[in-house]
């Protein structure tokens, strides 16, 4: 089916609808005819949702909209630190730049996601994911790692189409504000294609920021497999987060070490 004729709303409604029928166990074809689109529109909204969440399902226009500068001015940045320090409403693990970037259109500063990009970069808000695969060939004990503990797990949740994430949590070293007017910690994800999403913290994370973000991974595709290969943190020691990954074995949290040298937080957990 054609979707030349919808327009931008209508079309984005029912993409949106799309993805509830496919997370409801609905074949594509099944959400095709339900839904009012064509097959390869239905696959183009549920990639989208699974690469990043709710907010990436609408098409957006081609081109900056007017007003849409590729700076932020000190309001626009104001909204963007206190948006940060929160969780997204779209049900996300955290913001990333288009969930900020919409954020900011809804409070009346309009800027473009590449704008918002810049904006965290400048502020040290942009870690690069990390290079695994480089692991695959590396005779040392972090290459063991990788394909004893971690390639084995992702392969596997790969192959149920469940998802797969990376994370850390670090300290901010921005030098473009004092540490008395802006949050020292960041939670941090990549998803697919390196998406990054980002949530800041003024005090270390505490157990429920970690389990918070650890459900709203889990909760984006129901009846799936997650893994989360993560670094800076030490799970094992939380009686809390260790109940929560019991409670969801289907969730399959690795640890990272320093060098990449060490093994998953339940090695021994059976894979999907």
């Amino acid at each position: 089916m054609s979707t030349k004729h919808l327009s931008p709303e209508v079309l984005n409604e029912r993409r949106l609808e799309a993805v509830r029928l496919r997370l409801d166990g609905h074949t594509v074809a099944e959400t095709a005819t339900r839904a009012g689109l064509s097959a390869p529109t239905v696959s183009a909204a549920w990639k989208a949702f699974r690469e990043g969440g709710w907010t990436a399902v609408p098409v957006r226009p081609r081109g900056r909209k007017t007003g849409q500068g590729g700076t932020l001015d000190a309001a626009a940045q104001q909204v963007l630190g206190a948006k940060l320090t929160m969780l997204p409403d779209s049900g996300e693990p955290a913001w990333s730049s288009r969930g900020l970037a919409d954020a900011l259109s809804e409070a009346g500063r309009p800027v473009s996601a590449r704008a918002v990009e810049h904006w965290l970069e400048a502020r040290d808000l942009k870690p690069e994911p990390l290079a695994l695969t480089a692991l695959v060939r590396q005779r040392s004990s972090a290459g063991r790692w990788y394909r004893q503990q971690v390639q084995p797990v992702l392969e596997a949740v790969r192959k149920a189409g469940g998802g797969i994430w990376q994370g850390g949590v670090r300290v901010i070293r921005s030098q473009s504000a004092p540490d008395s007017v802006w949050p020292r910690y960041q939670l941090y994800l990549h998803g697919k294609r390196g998406v990054l999403h980002t949530r800041c913290l003024w005090a270390p994370p505490a157990a429920d920021d970690y389990m918070t973000l650890f459900q709203r991974l889990h909760d984006l595709l129901p009846g799936r497999p997650t893994a989360l290969v993560f670094q800076g943190a030490y799970f094992q020691a939380s009686p809390d987060i260790r109940r929560w990954l019991e409670v969801h074995p289907d969730f399959y949290l690795i640890n990272v070490p320093p060098g990449h040298g060490a093994r998953s937080t339940f090695p021994d957990r059976p894979m999907p």
